[in-house]
């Protein structure tokens, strides 16, 4: 087993939020999309979204796949792989009509 795939296995998948302030995610792979309204990130488990106001990266641990966020946060949803695509075909559509 190579050192990647070794990593990708034990990427662990939690969350935890404090006073709707801030939250911190284990097992993230990558960071698809952010800005101050919403992030979506690919974790061990599947696509996240987090929606709020004032959102910014406190702490960024690619190696480790552990992410802090503060902000206001008002929604966290998990999507299907085949949203995402969805998701960028609607955007791209808009864009482009």
């Amino acid at each position: 087993m190579d050192k990647e795939q070794t990593l990708m296995t034990s990427l662990n998948h939690n969350i935890t939020i404090s006073d709707r302030k801030n939250i911190v995610i284990t097992g993230v792979k990558k960071i698809e999309s952010f800005d101050d309204e919403e992030f979506l990130m690919d974790t061990s488990m599947g696509y996240v979204i987090i929606k709020g106001e004032a959102l910014e990266v406190i702490k960024l641990d690619t190696y480790q796949g552990n992410v802090s966020i503060k902000g206001k946060i008002n929604q966290l949803s998990y999507m299907e792989n085949s949203s995402k695509k969805d998701k960028e075909d609607g955007l791209f559509n808009k864009l482009f009509k």
